[in-house]
């Protein structure tokens, strides 16, 4: 009865309002030990304020822990929540992988318009102006691409990188790893479309202790942007890339969304004694 409640909430959440929100993944830990079981819940809302999102298969394309030790699945059944567990096996830098398959859902235009505004996506609100549909219901197909960097100690001490391109279509990238960062500091970070740097997207950041203070930037010509994470705890970084529906897509429009999610330290750095 629980998982066939919980596959109910998901459907909702698929097709109502909040399925043009934030997705993202928060594991039981962002700091485990080696031979320790984590399990993420999947998230969906705004300002880190939102909704549990079960287990759905047909949903999932990639649900999977990446480490020095390969890539592992999450396991899980039907309608669970949190979604799926992992056992950690190797020490290092490792991350959550999620990504979905299309979504679709019908907006009004006003929601749809303010939506735009929100996410950065003033291009395709002007292609709407232009061919004169403002104040059109838009169908969108969008799907989701979420990340978590866990540290399972030795950060820095190993000679694989601490963030790489999974080959989702639209990816963050930290490019220094946070657990060897305090809060304050600034870290860089960069945006792929399709493999490839994507200029000028909004990217925004989110702390968890106080959402209502994001922080955000427009990515440079090569994809990159640098954010002040000036709290500590888990934070939120997200970017969303939209385009016209390519041909077979039934919608308007089609947009990826991508987070990736981590934890930032007080005075010092994360997961290290003072």
């Amino acid at each position: 009865m629980k998982r066939a409640a919980a596959f109910a909430v998901a459907a909702a959440l698929a097709a109502g309002p909040l399925s043009a929100h934030d997705f993202w993944i928060e594991p039981s830990t962002f700091r485990p030990q080696v031979g320790e079981n984590v399990t993420a819940r999947l998230w969906v809302g705004p300002h880190l304020k939102g909704e549990p999102f079960p287990r759905v298969s047909k949903l999932i394309v990639t649900f999977a822990l990446f480490s020095g030790a390969g890539t592992t699945p999450l396991s899980g059944r039907e309608g669970d929540d949190p979604a799926g567990s992992v056992r950690i096996t190797a020490p290092g830098l490792q991350f959550i992988g999620y990504r979905s398959r299309d979504y679709g859902v019908s907006i009004d235009a006003a929601k749809f318009e303010d939506y735009l505004k929100e996410e950065g996506l003033e291009e395709i609100s002007k292609i709407r102006a232009s061919r004169g549909e403002t104040q059109k219901p838009a169908r969108e197909a969008f799907s989701r691409a979420a990340k978590a960097l866990l540290d399972a100690g030795q950060t820095g001490k190993l000679p694989t990188g601490y963030d790489r391109d999974l080959g989702f279509t639209l990816e963050l990238i930290a490019d220094r790893d946070p657990y060897t960062a305090t809060v304050g500091q600034t870290l860089p970070f960069h945006l792929l479309y399709e493999g490839k740097p994507l200029p000028g997207a909004l990217v925004q950041a989110l702390s968890k202790t106080r959402p209502e203070k994001g922080v955000a930037g427009r990515t440079d010509a090569k994809g990159r942007v640098s954010l002040n994470l000036d709290a500590s705890g888990l934070w939120l970084i997200k970017a969303v890339h939209m385009i016209p529906a390519p041909p077979g897509v039934d919608a308007d429009w089609q947009s990826l969304w991508a987070s990736l999610t981590f934890e930032i330290g007080s005075s010092n750095p994360v997961g290290k004694a003072p």
